[in-house]
């Protein structure tokens, strides 16, 4: 039987509040000083697997402190311990029955008003975002980086990414091999945001805020889904 848009956008939606309850139970019990970054993500799986039903992730964990925090998610840097006045940020793809979620939270420990001021900007530039999106769901996957990225500046930080977003769907979702642009919140995505995926279905989207705190050297992260909810 054929899963309709509002079963699809449902199950996404789902996938996404069982996300947000597992990073709760992450943010409550598991965020602290004197683990290392790969400690605590092998913790946060076990926390998944055990109390939250997750068996696979479709992308790899991503837990990044202090200057790991500016690095690409393809980087793979040195297993680095969380200090006592911290930032970083936790990204995880779990799928939950067959649907993928994607979200990542920063958090801040200590008192440094500089990492608190960067963590606290990025929901209300993901919300502006968002909302400029919705003004226009046709523009493309460029038009809504840049946006992304004026943002970011009129909030007082650079943008710390070369992508904004991706799609998000059924595991495993479209791909095209190679293909790293017309799939991705990103420059050089020339196509409407809102044409179907090769199935003729809605594309769902993930709307991705990196932001740099270039004098400080930390970046942080935020990302949920764009086009449910």
């Amino acid at each position: 039987m054929s899963t309709t848009e509002q079963e699809r956008a449902a199950y996404l939606l789902d996938a996404q509040n069982k996300a947000v309850q597992l990073f709760e139970e992450i943010e409550q019990k598991l965020i602290r000083p004197g683990v290392s970054e790969k400690a605590l993500s092998d913790e946060i799986h076990k926390l998944g697997t055990e109390r939250h039903g997750v068996r696979t992730h479709w992308h790899k964990r991503v837990v990044r402190s202090g200057p790991n925090t500016l690095l690409p998610f393809e980087d793979n840097p040195p297993d680095r311990v969380i200090e006592d006045d911290d930032i970083l940020y936790v990204d995880l793809g779990p799928v939950f029955e067959a649907w993928e979620a994607d979200f990542a939270r920063t958090f801040v420990l200590g008192d440094d008003p500089n990492k608190k001021r960067l963590r606290d900007s990025l929901a209300p530039v993901w919300n502006i975002v968002k909302s400029r999106y919705h003004e226009n769901p046709d523009m493309t996957g460029e038009q809504l980086y840049d946006i992304a990225c004026e943002e970011a500046r009129n909030a007082g930080w650079d943008f710390g990414a070369k992508l904004a977003g991706h799609l998000v769907g059924l595991f495993p979702h479209e791909r095209i091999p190679r293909d790293k642009t017309t799939l991705y919140i990103t420059k050089g995505n020339d196509q409407a945001m809102s044409n179907p995926g090769k199935d003729g279905n809605k594309r769902h989207w993930i709307l991705e805020i990196h932001l740099r705190d270039n004098e400080n050297k930390v970046g942080a992260f935020y990302e949920q889904l764009l086009t449910v909810g």
